[in-house]
C-alpha cells in the first residue's frame, strides 16, 4: 500500500539483495539531497586544499580537534564563498590602486565639484612624443614625468587632440588602500580558521555527514522511483506503490520469504533477452578475488551475458606486471611493503589490495631474477649467485645451445606430423632482444589462443565452432609470419607454405561460419556483405599479435631509466661532497621510475587484457556492477 511504502523500503534495504532498476527521478527531497552532496564535495575539496598548504598538519593532527558545533559543511562552504568574494574585491582594489597610485592622493569629489562649477579640467597620461606634438597651445599643468616609460601626466584645462582623458576615480586612493587592508585581514582570518578545520577530527565528521547524506539520497531516490497505481485502478481504499529491480537467483528465497511475511505482492521472472540494464554479479573464488581491487578501481565489469574471464585476466596480468616492472630490486621493495601491510592488518582481516600487491610483487621479483635486473645494475657487476640464478636465454650470460640442443630444429619443421615451432639455436643466440620478442609473441599466441579455445568450448554444439577453429588457424599462421618478419628478419620468404595454408584455411572457415546462426546460406551472405571487414580481420590478427611487443619495449624503457639513474648517481657516490646528492638522486630517480612503471602497467597490462584478448573473446566490458539497495 502507498501509505506503507517507506517502512517497506526500509525492510527491502535491510534485506540487501535487490539492485533497483535505474530510473530518472525528480523530487524536492532528492534535489535537496543532491545539493547537500554538492556542498559536501565542495567542503571536502576546500579542506583538502588547505590541508596540503598547512606546514604544521602533522603537529596539528596530534592535538585535540577544534570544538565545533553546528553544520560543519555549511560553515566551510560559507567561509569558502566569503573568501572568494574577498579575493574578487581585493583583485579589483589592486587594479584600482595600480591605475591611480601614480596620480597621488587627492579628493575626487573636489575635482568633480570644480568641473561641475564650469571649469574644464582633464587628467591625461600621454607619451612624451604625443606631448611634444599635440600639446602646443593647450593650457596644462605637468604633474610628473615618467622617464622610464617616457610618459607625461597632465592636468589640462583644454582637451588635447587625439588623446583620451583618464577617468576620475570614485574615491580617494587612501580609502581604497584602507579597504584593501581590512579585507586582507578578514581573508587571513578565514584562511586561519579553514586551516584549523583541516584537523582529522573534522575530516572524520565530514565523512560521516557524507555517508549519512548518501544513504538518505539512495533511499529518497528509491522512494521517488516507485510507481503508483491510482485507487480507481487498484479498486481499493488507497493507492498501491510498486518497485522493480534485479535479484541474484541464489537470493530469490530471501525476497519470497520477505514478501510473504510483509504481505507484499511479488512477481519475478528471468531477464528478457533484449534487457540491457541487467547488472553483473561476479562470483569470485579466493584466487579471482585478488583481481577485484583492479577492476573496482577501473570500474570495469563484463556485461550480464558476457563471459567471465577473471582467472585468465588475473593470470596474464600478473605476468604482464612482472615483465613491465621487470626489476627484482623493485619487486623486493614491493614484496616487503605488502608483507608489512599484511602483518599490520592480519588481526582485523587483510584487505584484498594487500594480497593483490603481494602477488604482483612476487611476479616482478621472479621476472627480475630471471632477467638479472636489480635496480638497473649491469649483470656483470652483480654477485655470482644472482648471475647464476638468471636465465641465460634472456640475459646472455652464457651460451643457450645446451638449452636448445635437443630440438635440433632449423627454422620450422613438420616432424612425424607434429609441428615443431622452436627456432634454431643460432637464431635464439643472435640477440637477447630477439629472444624476448619471441617470448612476447609466444605469449600473444597463447593468450589469444585461449580466447578462441574458450569459443570452441562455448560453441561446441553449433557450426559456429568452425569459425573459432578458423581463428585459431589464422593466429597460428600469423604467429609464424610475425616471427619471420620481426624476430628472424627472413621476410616472407622464411614463411613455410603450411603456415600460409593456416592463414588461408582459417580465413575461409571464419568467412563461411563466422556469422552462422542456424542458416549457412545467411552466414555466407552476411560475410559477403561485410567482405571488407572480413579481409581486414587478417590485418587485425597481425596487429593484435604485434601489440604484445609492448611488453618487451616498455620493460626495456624502464630498465634504461634505471641504468641511467645509476650512471648519473654513480659518479657522485665517489665524491664525499656529492655523496648526499647521489643518494638523493638514486631515491628520486628509482622512485620516479616505479611510478612510471605503475602507470605503464595500468595502460599496457590492462590494455592487452581488455582490448586484444577481450576482442577475441567477444567481451566488451559494457556491463555495470551489481550494487544492491542496502545499508552501507
Amino acid at each position: 500500500m502507498d501509505k506503507e511504502k517507506e517502512p517497506s523500503l526500509e525492510k527491502i534495504r535491510e534485506l540487501g539483495v535487490v539492485h533497483l532498476e535505474r530510473k530518472a527521478v525528480a523530487s524536492p527531497a532528492v534535489t535537496k539531497l543532491l545539493d547537500r552532496r554538492t556542498q559536501l564535495d565542495i567542503a571536502t575539496g576546500v579542506l583538502a586544499t588547505f590541508a596540503q598548504r598547512d606546514k604544521d598538519s602533522k603537529k596539528r593532527g596530534k592535538m585535540e580537534g577544534p570544538k565545533f558545533q553546528g553544520d560543519l559543511t555549511s560553515h566551510v562552504v560559507a567561509l569558502s564563498d566569503r573568501r572568494k568574494k574577498l579575493m574578487d574585491y581585493m583583485f579589483n582594489h589592486q587594479r584600482e590602486i595600480h591605475n591611480f597610485e601614480k596620480w597621488g592622493e587627492f579628493e575626487p569629489n573636489d575635482f568633480k565639484e570644480v568641473v561641475n562649477s564650469g571649469v574644464n579640467m582633464y587628467l591625461y597620461d600621454i607619451s612624451q612624443a604625443s606631448f611634444e606634438k599635440n600639446v602646443t597651445d593647450a593650457r596644462v599643468i605637468i604633474l610628473n614625468t615618467d622617464k622610464k616609460n617616457r610618459s607625461v601626466r597632465l592636468l589640462a584645462f583644454d582637451e588635447i587632440p587625439n588623446e583620451t582623458p583618464v577617468p576620475v576615480p570614485d574615491r580617494p586612493l587612501s580609502v581604497v588602500v584602507e579597504r584593501n587592508h581590512i579585507r586582507k585581514a578578514e581573508m587571513d582570518k578565514i584562511e586561519e580558521e579553514l586551516t584549523i578545520l583541516t584537523h582529522p577530527d573534522m575530516k572524520k565528521k565530514l565523512d560521516e555527514e557524507r555517508k549519512t547524506a548518501m544513504t538518505e539520497l539512495e533511499f529518497e531516490t528509491a522512494r521517488a522511483g516507485m510507481e503508483v497505481i491510482d485507487e480507481s485502478v487498484a479498486n481499493s481504499s488507497s493507492s498501491v506503490s510498486w518497485i522493480s529491480g534485479y535479484v541474484p537467483a541464489s537470493d530469490m528465497g530471501v525476497i519470497k520469504r520477505a514478501a510473504s511475511e510483509n504481505g507484499w505482492a511479488f512477481c519475478a521472472d528471468d531477464p528478457a533477452p533484449d534487457d540491457d540494464d541487467v547488472p553483473t554479479k561476479i562470483k569470485h573464488n579466493k584466487i579471482t578475488q585478488l583481481l577485484s581491487p583492479l577492476t573496482d578501481f577501473l570500474e570495469m565489469s563484463p556485461g550480464y551475458r558476457e563471459v567471465d574471464v577473471s582467472i585468465w585476466f588475473l593470470l596474464f596480468f600478473t605476468l604482464f606486471f612482472g615483465m613491465i616492472f621487470g626489476d627484482a630490486g623493485y619487486g623486493t621493495l614491493l614484496f616487503l611493503l605488502s608483507l608489512f601491510c599484511i602483518a599490520k592488518t592480519a588481526k582485523k582481516g587483510v584487505p584484498v589490495i594487500f594480497r593483490f600487491l603481494c602477488l604482483m610483487s612476487v611476479s616482478n621479483l621472479c621476472w627480475g631474477v630471471l632477467t638479472g635486473s636489480w635496480f638497473g645494475f649491469d649483470i656483470a657487476n652483480l654477485p655470482p649467485i644472482l648471475q647464476n640464478i638468471s636465465l641465460p636465454l634472456i640475459v646472455g650470460t652464457s651460451d643457450a645451445s645446451g638449452w636448445l640442443a635437443s630440438y635440433n630444429a632449423s627454422n620450422f619443421w613438420i616432424q612425424s606430423g607434429i609441428v615443431t615451432a622452436i627456432p634454431t639455436v643460432e637464431a635464439m643466440n643472435k640477440s637477447i632482444d630477439s629472444n624476448l620478442m619471441w617470448f612476447c609473441f609466444t605469449i600473444a599466441l597463447t593468450h589469444l589462443g585461449i580466447a578462441h579455445i574458450g569459443g570452441v568450448i562455448r560453441n561446441r554444439k553449433s557450426l559456429r565452432v568452425l569459425a573459432e577453429v578458423g581463428q585459431l588457424c589464422m593466429l597460428l599462421g600469423m604467429y609464424f609470419v610475425v616471427l619471420s618478419l620481426v624476430v628472424f628478419n627472413t621476410g616472407f620468404g622464411g614463411v613455410e607454405m603450411w603456415q600460409y595454408g593456416c592463414l588461408a584455411g582459417g580465413f575461409l572457415l571464419v568467412f563461411v561460419f563466422g556469422n552462422y546462426e542456424g542458416s549457412l546460406v545467411k552466414s555466407i551472405l552476411t560475410s559477403c556483405a561485410n567482405i571488407l571487414t572480413n579481409v581486414l580481420g587478417i590485418t587485425n590478427v597481425f596487429s593484435d599479435i604485434m601489440s604484445y611487443i609492448r611488453l618487451w619495449a616498455v620493460g626495456l624503457a624502464g630498465a634504461s631509466i634505471a641504468s641511467t639513474v645509476d650512471a648519473f648517481a654513480g659518479g657522485m657516490l665517489g665524491h664525499f661532497i656529492f655523496f648526499i646528492f647521489g643518494i638523493a638522486l638514486l631515491i628520486f630517480g628509482h622512485g620516479f621510475n616505479m611510478v612510471l612503471n605503475v602507470l605503464s602497467v595500468l595502460v599496457h597490462g590492462v590494455r592487452l587484457n581488455t582490448l586484444e584478448f577481450s576482442s577475441h573473446v567477444g567481451l566488451t566490458w559494457s556491463g555495470f556492477a551489481y550494487k544492491p539497495f542496502a545499508k552501507r
